[in-house]
């Protein structure tokens, strides 16, 4: 058995341009500044990635600068593919249409606990990249990948972040926060992710499959904390 999937989302984006967009969506560095870990464009051939030892490359499959971006789809030995594409409109009034599509396919009877992560992540990303356009734009940021010891009680994980950012509870989208003394704002959240924009950053907290928590985090200006210093803060949540 297996699991064939795809999931879309569309948003308006206002005083955003096409360009603007297929800055972030098809450039190293534009990548860099919301999706996760280090990450190289060759254009119209190949998107790169490293990420916590993985370094996989997607075939780019269509290539039409400020219209279309898809890329990913090939298949590995048991049939597992995972493919995105990214469709970009320009509207009346400097706004810009994003529909983003993911798809693929889980191989084997447990892809049940996959799929759910991959869905409640994919949002993360994709309202990551709807915060950095509409905050960050023409900025590009550092990213930082940390990871946090293993977890037995994911609900008390959520309510020492949550107590770490001033709350008395797990985050939820819109709180007003504060992280290490900086104020911010918990863009998204959902049961496995908790995203917070500052002035500078865009930090962000994900349950690891199967691990501890994941801080994939993307830092523009202001904190030079390294991924050792970040696996230390995780570490202090436990």
């Amino acid at each position: 058995m297996g699991h064939a999937f795809e999931s879309s989302d569309e948003v308006e984006l206002a005083d955003v341009t096409p360009e603007q967009v297929w800055e972030a969506i098809a450039t190293g560095p534009g990548l860099d500044s919301w999706f996760m870990g280090g990450n190289e464009v060759e254009p119209g051939t190949a998107v790169r990635q490293a990420f916590g030892g993985y370094e996989p490359s997607h075939p780019v499959t269509a290539w039409e600068p400020g219209k279309r971006l898809a890329y990913g789809g090939d298949q590995a030995p048991d049939g597992r593919f995972i493919a995105y594409e990214f469709l970009i409109e320009g509207r009346d009034r400097g706004s810009t249409v994003l529909r983003m599509v993911t798809s693929g396919f889980l191989p084997g009877d447990d892809w049940a606990d996959e799929f759910e992560a991959m869905g409640v992540g994919g949002e993360m990303f994709r309202w990551t990249l709807v915060t950095y356009l509409r905050h960050f734009t023409g900025r590009t940021a550092r990213p930082v990948t940390a990871f946090g010891p293993p977890v037995d009680d994911w609900p008390a994980t959520w309510t020492g972040l949550g107590r770490r950012l001033g709350l008395d509870r797990a985050p939820r989208t819109g709180d007003e926060v504060t992280l290490d003394g900086v104020p911010g704002t918990v863009y998204f959240a959902n049961s496995q992710t908790a995203g917070v924009r500052t002035s500078d950053a865009m930090y962000r907290f994900f349950r690891g499959r199967p691990g501890g928590l994941v801080a994939m985090h993307h830092v523009f200006a202001g904190d030079d904390r390294d991924e050792r210093a970040w696996a230390d803060w995780l570490t202090d949540l436990s």
